[in-house]
C-alpha cells in the first residue's frame, strides 16, 4: 500500500484494498460510474460518492506532492536546506502546515525586513530576541551608519525583523489559527454611500450583522460575499487580539527590561500588521471554501433529482411555450421528440382569437395523434393551462405543466440551431418544453445546469469546482439511465462512461451512415472506440428489439458468457431466463462465484434479467393549482394551497403554488421535527400542500409552512 493509499483510507474511513483497487482502476482510465457498476468485487462496493471521494482526495495528494518538489527546489536552491528541514517537508501531508515551513523561505517583495537586513540591522535582531543585553542602546549605536542615521532608526530596523520572523513562525501562526477557530466573529457592515440605494436593499439584513464564523450557514456567507464584491458591505472576520498577543508574548518574552520591551512592541506590530491581515485573508478563504462546498452540494442535489425527474416517455407530444402579446407557440412531436408542425395561437388578450386557437388546438391534437400537452410555467402559463384543460378531443389527452428554467438559453444555443437550423427561438423553445415532459434527462443535459433554476448561489462559488462536480453528477445520470444507442442525441451520448464529445459524434455519424445498431458488439467498428472505450460504455448503452436480449439491460457484454452458461445449464436460451421468473428462481449462483465474479456481480445480474434495462425514475403524475389563485394579492393568511417543489436549499425549500412567484418553507417549517438537511423532508418536483404564513408584497415574498 502506498502513502496515498493509507492517507485517503484514513481520511474517508475505508478499507485499505477498496481505496488501493479503486485507484488502480481509475489510473487504469476507468470512470466512476464503470467503477461503482462493474467493479464491485474491486472496491468492496463503494458507491460513486466514495470513489469520487477518492478521486478527488488523490488528486489533491499529488498536487501537494508537485508544491513539496518545487519548495524543496526553491530552498535548496537558496542553500538553505537543511536535513531536519527537508524531513519535516516530506514527512507534511497538510497544505497548510506546508506553506507555514516554506513561508521564511519563500521570494519576498521588498518589505520593511529585507530593508533592514540589507542595511545589516539582521544581528541587532538577534542580540533583542535573546534578551540577555541590558544596555542595548548602546549596542544599536554600532549599527548607526550608512543608511541608518541613529539608534532608533537601527532599533526600529530590527523590530521590522523581528515583526517578519515572528509572523513566519509555524508556532505562532498556529496559536492563531486556534483563536480563530475557537472565537473568529464574521461582521459586516453597509458600505454609508450606498446604505438607502434599491441595489443595497436585499442585503438590508447584513447592514449591521455579525455572529461566530463557526457557526454562519453557507447562504449568509455567501449573501455577504455577494454583497462585499458588489461593493455595498464591508466584511470581516476579527477574533481576540489582546488574547492572541498576550500568548505570543508569554511564548516569547521573558523578564522585564528594554530588550522585552523591544520584543514586545515587534511582537505588536506584527501581529497587527502582518500575521492577523494574514490569518484573517486565510479564514476568510477557507470559509468561503467551506460555503462553496455546501452550496455545491445543494446544487448537486438538486441537479441530481431534476435530472432524475419522471419522464413521461415515448409519447406523441404537445409543446407549448404560453405568452399573451406575442401568442403560444405550438409545437407538435413523435415519439422520439423530432418536430412534426409548429404554429403560433392567441387564445389571450390583447388578440383575444380564443375560438380560432380551439379549433387549431383540437386539429392538431388530432390529426398528429397528440397523447399529452406540455405547456411551459412562465408568463401565461396559468391562463394556456385553463384554456387547454377546458378543451374537449376525441381521445383522451393528459395535461402537464413544466419548467421551462433555460429552454431560451437552449433555443439560443449552438445545440439547437444545429438540431433546428431553419427555426427560430421560439419553436425551438416550444420543442424543449415538450421533450421536457417525454424525458427530463435527455434535454437537460443539452443546458448549462446554471440556467435549469436550481441551486443556491451558484455564481458565486468557485466555477472550476462546480464544474467539475456537475460534469459527473450529470455523467451519473445518464448512465444511471442508460440511453437507447440508436435514438440518443450526440449530446446525450457524450456523458456515457467512456465516450465524450468526439466518440458520441463518431457513433452518430456511424449510426447515420450504417443504419440503426442490432449489436452491442457494432460499436468496436465506430472510428476511433477502441477497447478500453467499448469496455466503458457498453454496459450504459441499450438496444432494444437487438439481436440479444442481453443488449438492453446493464449486463455488461464481459459477463454475457456467464449468462448464457447459466441458460445452458437449465437447458434454456438466455431469452427464456428474462422471461421466466421460475427458471432464474431455479439458479443458484453461488455456482458461479470466481475470482473475478463475486456475489454482488451476480446479484446485479439476476436483477437485469428479472428487469431488464430498468430506468430508475419514477412515474409522471399530472398537477393542479389552487384555480382560484393566479396572483399574489390573491393570498391570504392562513390559507392552505396545493404546491410544487421547485428549489431546495439548505435553509429551505422553494415552492411553486401558481402566482408567479415561488414561496418559501423555512427549515423550521418543513415538519413537526429538527430537520438538519430539507432533502430529508422534501425533494423536487415533490407535490405538497403548504400554509400561507406571511404575504410580503412589498418585497415580493411569501413565507409558508408545511406545519400544520
Amino acid at each position: 500500500m502506498n502513502i496515498f493509499t493509507q492517507k485517503i483510507a484514513a481520511a474517508l474511513r475505508l478499507p485499505e484494498k477498496s481505496v488501493d483497487n479503486t485507484l488502480v482502476l481509475l489510473s487504469e482510465g476507468c470512470t466512476i460510474p464503470f467503477i461503482a457498476r462493474y467493479r464491485k468485487e474491486k472496491t468492496g462496493g463503494l458507491d460513486e460518492v466514495q470513489i469520487a471521494q477518492i478521486a478527488d482526495m488523490s488528486e489533491k495528494l499529488q498536487e501537494l506532492v508537485k508544491r513539496k518538489e518545487t519548495i524543496i527546489k526553491t530552498i535548496t536552491e537558496q542553500e538553505k536546506m537543511t536535513p531536519e528541514l527537508l524531513r519535516q517537508i516530506n514527512d507534511c501531508w497538510e497544505s497548510t502546515t506546508l506553506e507555514d515551513l516554506y513561508l521564511p523561505y519563500r521570494p519576498k517583495r521588498h518589505t520593511r525586513a529585507q530593508v533592514a537586513r540589507e542595511r545589516g540591522l539582521e544581528p541587532l535582531a538577534d542580540i533583542i530576541m535573546l534578551q540577555r543585553e541590558s544596555r542595548i542602546d548602546q549596542v544599536a549605536l554600532r549599527f548607526v551608519k550608512d543608511d541608518v542615521k541613529d539608534i532608533d532608526m537601527a532599533l526600529q530596523g530590527a523590530q521590522d525583523i523581528i515583526a517578519e520572523r515572528i509572523s513566519e513562525d509555524e508556532r505562532v501562526r498556529n496559536i492563531v489559527r486556534q483563536s480563530f477557530q475557537r472565537n473568529a466573529i464574521i461582521s459586516s457592515k453597509v458600505v454609508k454611500a450606498k446604505q438607502d440605494t434599491d441595489e443595497a436593499a436585499k442585503y438590508r439584513d447584513y447592514f449591521s450583522f455579525s455572529e461566530p464564523l463557526k457557526r454562519c450557514s453557507s447562504h449568509r456567507l455567501l449573501a455577504m460575499r455577494r454583497g462585499e464584491k458588489e461593493g455595498l458591505l464591508k466584511v470581516s472576520i476579527i477574533t481576540d487580539d489582546d488574547f492572541c498577543i498576550g500568548k505570543i508574548r508569554r511564548q516569547y518574552v521573558k523578564g522585564f527590561g528594554k530588550c522585552q520591551s523591544l520584543f514586545y512592541e515587534a511582537i505588536e506590530d506584527g501581529y497587527k500588521r502582518l500575521l492577523e491581515p494574514s490569518i484573517e485573508t486565510e479564514f476568510a478563504a477557507l470559509s468561503k471554501e467551506k460555503a462553496d462546498d455546501e452550496a455545491i452540494t445543494v446544487f448537486v442535489e438538486n441537479l441530481r433529482q431534476l435530472l432524475l425527474s419522471a419522464p413521461l416517455g415515448q409519447k406523441r407530444v404537445m409543446g407549448i411555450d404560453p405568452g399573451f402579446r406575442t401568442g403560444c407557440k405550438v409545437v407538435c412531436l413523435n415519439e422520439q421528440g423530432d418536430l412534426l408542425y409548429h404554429e403560433a395561437i392567441f387564445p389571450h388578450p390583447p388578440v383575444n382569437h380564443r375560438m380560432q386557437a380551439t379549433m387549431h388546438v383540437q386539429q392538431l391534437v388530432k390529426d398528429y395523434k397528440i397523447e399529452a400537452i406540455a405547456i411551459g410555467n412562465g408568463t401565461a402559463s396559468r391562463e394556456t393551462s385553463a384554456f387547454v384543460k377546458d378543451l374537449s378531443f376525441d381521445h383522451p389527452v393528459q395535461t402537464f405543466v413544466v419548467s421551462e428554467d433555460g429552454a431560451s438559453v437552449y433555443s439560443a444555443s449552438k445545440i439547437a440551431r444545429e438540431e433546428f437550423p431553419d427555426e427560430d427561438v421560439t419553436v425551438r423553445g416550444a420543442v424543449s418544453i415538450g421533450r421536457r415532459l417525454m424525458d427530463p434527462l435527455a434535454e437537460l443535459v443539452k443546458i448549462d445546469p446554471k440556467s435549469i433554476g436550481v441551486g443556491q448561489y451558484q455564481h458565486d462559488v468557485d466555477q472550476t469546482k462546480l464544474k467539475k462536480s456537475l460534469d459527473q453528477t450529470v455523467e451519473s445520470c445518464v448512465n444511471a439511465v442508460g440511453v437507447n444507442l440508436n435514438t440518443a442525441s450526440e449530446h446525450l451520448l457524450q456523458y456515457i462512461s467512456g465516450l465524450g464529445p468526439t466518440l458520441a459524434k463518431n457513433i452518430v455519424d456511424y449510426r447515420k451512415e450504417h443504419g440503426s445498431f442490432t449489436d452491442r458488439s457494432q460499436l468496436k467498428k465506430v472510428p476511433r472506440l477502441g477497447p478500453v472505450a467499448f469496455q466503458q460504455c457498453a454496459g450504459f448503452l441499450r438496444i432494444p428489439q437487438g439481436d440479444n436480449p442481453l443488449d438492453n439491460s446493464a449486463v455488461h457484454p464481459e459477463r454475457y458468457a456467464l449468462v448464457e452458461q447459466m441458460a445452458h445449464d437449465n437447458h434454456c436460451k438466455v431469452f427464456d431466463l428474462m422471461k421466466d421468473k421460475s427458471l432464474r428462481e431455479g439458479i443458484d449462483i453461488h455456482r458461479y462465484l470466481s475470482d473475478e465474479v463475486g456475489l454482488p456481480t451476480l446479484t446485479d445480474i439476476m436483477n437485469e434479467l428479472e428487469k431488464p434495462g430498468r430506468d430508475p425514475r419514477e412515474t409522471v403524475e399530472a398537477f393542479e393549482f389552487d384555480p382560484n389563485i393566479h396572483e399574489i394579492d390573491d393570498l391570504e393568511e392562513g390559507m392552505i394551497l396545493p404546491g410544487i417543489i421547485t428549489n431546495i436549499t439548505n435553509f429551505g425549500a422553494f415552492v411553486d403554488i401558481g402566482v408567479h412567484q415561488d414561496g418559501l418553507v423555512h427549515i423550521s417549517q418543513l415538519c413537526n421535527r429538527y430537520v438538519k438537511d430539507p432533502n430529508d423532508v422534501v425533494h423536487l418536483h415533490q407535490h405538497v400542500q403548504v400554509k400561507v404564513v406571511e404575504v410580503d408584497r412589498r418585497r415580493n415574498r411569501i413565507s409558508l409552512t408545511m406545519k400544520f
